[in-house]
């Protein structure tokens, strides 16, 4: 019985590690494909889900910021229905929509750089980014007019973006719980909603529903 030369063992042995190696490689590429793919169907419904409710403390005035409608200040006071603010996770990351619960109107900021309420979010121009800064406060650059943030003079009137800068105590703020968070956390859930859910909350709202 021939055994084989130790040359031809050698190279037997590196083209089954060069075989191992290709089909882990493989895998590992349709394995992120798959991650990939996945994620992005159901980015939509993700969107959807990541909704939270806070105040916006402003570091210059002490008060919150509040949406009117058209108008924006920082004078809300704590727990003001004004102040009340529902921020949309626009896609994964820190890409937001800011809109007041109450006025049901965004935040957005125009070419001008003027912060103005608009009635829908669907426009780039109310779409932020989240800067958390080292002093614990969180600033809000526009994602449409780069180095532009939302930001407030001591008087609470907004500062037009081209005339602010992450280094400002204007454009600091930090996200507190309202008053009373707890009788609103049901309304904003990271699941959806169901009508069977929906109807089973209406039957505990009214104790004489039959």
């Amino acid at each position: 019985m021939s055994l084989l030369p130790p040359r031809s063992i050698c190279v037997c042995l590196h083209v089954l590690v060069l075989y191992f190696q290709l089909q882990e490689s493989q895998q590992t590429v349709a394995d992120f494909r798959r991650y990939i793919e996945n994620h992005t169907r159901n980015s939509e419904d993700l969107s959807r889900k990541q909704v939270r409710i806070y105040q916006l403390y402003s570091r210059t005035t002490g008060r919150h910021v509040q949406i009117l409608g058209k108008k924006i200040n920082a004078n809300g006071e704590d727990g003001g229905k004004y102040a009340l603010l529902v921020v949309e996770t626009e896609t994964f990351g820190s890409r937001i929509r800011i809109r007041g619960k109450e006025s049901n109107h965004y935040i957005c900021m125009n070419k001008s750089g003027k912060v103005i309420g608009k009635p829908s979010g669907k426009s780039e121009e109310c779409i932020f980014i989240e800067e958390f800064l080292e002093n614990n406060y969180t600033a809000l650059v526009s994602a449409k007019y780069k180095g532009w943030y939302l930001g407030f003079s001591r008087k609470g009137r907004p500062k037009k973006g081209s005339r602010t800068a992450q280094t400002q105590q204007e454009v600091h703020f930090m996200k507190r719980s309202p008053k009373g968070a707890a009788e609103w956390s049901e309304d904003f859930r990271f699941t959806p909603v169901t009508k069977r859910l929906r109807r089973a909350r209406r039957l505990k709202a009214s104790p004489h529903a039959g």
